[in-house]
């Protein structure tokens, strides 16, 4: 999969990823770093790119409904998050297979309580 990793979030995260053996890119990297949200998610868009962010504006499915992107995925995280305990959750995350292959078309809220994600499959 590939991913546009947020720039709230670590710039080491990209590494993260790429050792799960998937591709990813910081925003910063690309030159959106101080873009908007509708101009970080549009690049997210045009590229193929799963968004994986801290910004709970993301989840607001008005704004981005989750069918029109190859994944969006917000943390849910307390303020008193570390860069550290950042990456740990994306790591707990990564190793969650089955759910990375339903990630597109869908929004993930991932929090240290689990995984949701939405919408929820139709059946």
């Amino acid at each position: 999969m590939k991913f546009l990793i947020d720039a709230d979030l670590p710039r080491r995260t990209p590494g993260l990823f790429h050792r799960g053996g998937h591709e990813a890119v910081h925003v910063c990297d690309v030159g959106i770093g101080a873009a908007g949200d509708v101009e970080v998610a549009a690049y997210a868009q045009s590229q193929g790119m799963c968004l994986v962010t801290g910004d709970f504006g993301f989840a607001d499915v008005r704004n981005y409904p989750p069918e029109k992107y190859p994944g969006l995925v917000v943390l849910q995280l307390p303020r008193t998050a570390t860069a550290d305990s950042i990456l740990s959750l994306l790591e707990s995350l990564l190793r969650q297979e089955c759910i990375l292959e339903h990630l597109a078309g869908r929004l993930a809220i991932v929090s240290w309580g689990g995984v949701r994600l939405r919408p929820r499959p139709k059946g």
